[in-house]
């Protein structure tokens, strides 16, 4: 996503269109790969099914 959104309205009309590709509740999260802290190691999501469970945190930290 190339813009910010910048209001509450625009927000919701971003979701209402982008709503249909999210997992529903009750789904299984789609599964992906992300590079290790490092950047060295690939660790993919499915790698902790039947494990406690998992929280992703994204954002910028700067």
């Amino acid at each position: 996503m190339t813009n910010t959104i910048k209001n509450f309205k625009e927000a919701k009309r971003w979701q209402k269109r982008h709503n249909a590709h999210a997992p529903q509740i009750g789904e299984l999260a789609p599964d992906f790969e992300l590079r290790d802290v490092e950047g060295n190691h690939p660790v993919r999501l499915s790698n902790f099914q039947g494990q406690k469970p998992v929280a992703l945190v994204f954002g910028s930290f700067t």
